[in-house]
């Protein structure tokens, strides 16, 4: 039974306690691993540490950063089958998913970030014959960074990776369901020759060890990612210790479908946002709003479509949707399903737990659902779900789909299809949503900048925008 142990100092050690938690493999729900069991002595070591590299990481300069940045991006590339196996057996994810987007991504998080640094510019503003004023950027420090379950390579190297490159040391917490990859990842540093203390990860429960990163006085700038109860808490604690705050927190994003987009398209498009991973991506579209004048086709449409997609072994190349992360996230999921009945929803398909045969008859799966007959006032169109469940709503008009896009409290990702242009720019700007794709979904460029509105977040990553919430800017002023 492997162990994952922490990595802190440039050493792969047990938690200071000595204690164990199980990590669990979704596809059969027995365990697969045990995690190093950590609390605050653990990240008060990894704060020690980093604080300790913090001078030599910064005096390494951004090019010597850079190459050592893209020395464990190497290492992940010619790793990537292995990183894929890994992640779909800790996460329950298809290994066709994995190594299609997890694993690519989390080596191009990396490779961006390393080579973002190095073209990064400031900027300088001349007063005429009075002064030069030019912004200097400087490491804010140590920095903690909070991952989730759902994709956990994919997003815990989407903050470590521009943290690293700006110059700081990270106290990094991958979530306690899907540590595997984090694990394995930290191998990879000690072989690229990554310095000691410049990366710790440390792994346990978020109640013991992200609650300490968070409270931690020298740990002055938290990144998570995750549900919008736990950044409340998170903001709760840190906001009166002045850190700097990034929270990539949960959304309910609506699909927007107009009578005149290309149909096709769309509907091979929406079958990916609604139930990629099982749907356990902060970007799927839950509330599929669709005009009236082809409600009734696309409902057709669609549903034939969901029913044939194939739940299975993760293992299997044909597999369309694994298992979900765990059992407690399985009986979540299926709770809100029997809410949605409730509430007065009709199951158009799905709706229950699918039970395999063999080894994988333990297995946490369920069936890609589809409700329709709720209003948007309704639990079932409010609260996050976070797995393969969606519903559908008909609208009349601009108005009237806007406002329903708008009915939640979340703010992070919208998608339209229209192929009315003018009617495309009109309603992304009145759209509550950090994110707007119009006739896509899920086309990423890592210059952008990424983040919700309302109870969706605070703050942004990617881009510049990362590199500037791990640095502090302070003006020079140099009289002429």
């Amino acid at each position: 039974m492997e162990q994952v142990l922490n990595y802190i100092n440039g050493t792969l050690l047990p938690a200071v306690g000595g204690g164990w938690l199980d990590d669990h493999a979704p596809a059969t729900g027995a365990v697969h691993a045990h995690i190093a069991d950590s609390d605050e002595r653990d990240v008060e070591l990894a704060v020690q540490a980093a604080t300790k590299a913090l001078p030599a990481w910064k005096a390494l300069g951004t090019q010597g950063r850079s190459d050592l940045i893209m020395r464990v991006a190497d290492l992940m590339e010619r790793d990537l089958e292995a990183l894929a196996k890994a992640e779909s057996i800790d996460n329950g994810k298809p290994i066709a998913l994995a190594r299609r987007m997890d694993i690519p991504r989390a080596i191009s998080n990396f490779r961006f970030f390393a080579g973002a640094v190095l073209h990064w510019n400031s900027d300088a503003h001349l007063m005429d014959d009075v002064a030069i004023n030019y912004t200097d950027r400087q490491p804010v420090g140590v920095a903690g960074c909070i991952s989730p379950w759902n994709l956990p390579l994919y997003l815990f190297t989407w903050k470590i990776a521009p943290a690293l490159a700006a110059g700081c040391c990270v106290v990094a917490k991958p979530s306690e369901i899907t540590p595997y990859t984090a694990f394995l990842l930290s191998r990879l540093c000690i072989e690229a020759g990554l310095p000691p203390g410049v990366l710790n990860i440390v792994h346990g429960l978020g109640p013991k060890v992200g609650a300490a990163i968070t409270a931690h006085p020298g740990v002055p700038a938290i990144s998570f990612t995750g549900g919008t109860r736990t950044g409340a808490e998170i903001a709760r604690v840190a906001a009166p210790m002045f850190k700097k705050l990034s929270l990539e927190l949960g959304g309910k994003n609506p699909v927007v479908i107009f009578d005149d987009c290309d149909f096709e398209e769309m509907l091979t498009s929406v079958l990916r946002s609604s139930f990629t991973n099982q749907g356990q991506i902060c970007l799927c579209s839950s509330r599929i709003l669709v005009q009236r004048g082809i409600y009734e086709r696309f409902k057709q449409a669609f549903v034939e479509r969901v029913k044939a997609m194939r739940v299975g072994d993760p293992a299997d190349p044909t597999t369309d949707l694994g298992a979900v992360v765990s059992e407690a996230h399985m009986t979540k999921v299926l709770g809100h399903i029997a809410l949605a009945r409730e509430e007065g929803g009709t199951v158009l398909c799905g709706g229950e737990r699918v039970l395999l045969d063999g080894p994988l008859r333990n297995g946490w799966y369920i069936a890609p659902t589809v409700i329709e007959g709720l209003g948007p006032e309704c639990r079932t169109n409010q609260d996050e779900i976070f797995g393969p469940v969606v519903t559908l709503q008909p609208f009349t008009d601009d108005a009237e789909a806007l406002a329903l896009a708008n009915s939640t409290s979340y703010g992070l990702a919208s998608v339209l299809w229209t192929s009315n242009v003018k009617r495309a720019h009109r309603m992304a700007r009145d759209l509550h949503s950090g994110i707007v794709w119009v006739n896509c979904w899920l086309v990423r460029d890592l210059r952008t900048p990424f983040g919700g509105m309302k109870q969706s977040g605070v703050g942004r990553e990617g881009g510049h925008e990362a590199l500037r919430f791990f640095t502090e800017a302070k003006n020079v002023c140099i009289r002429l």
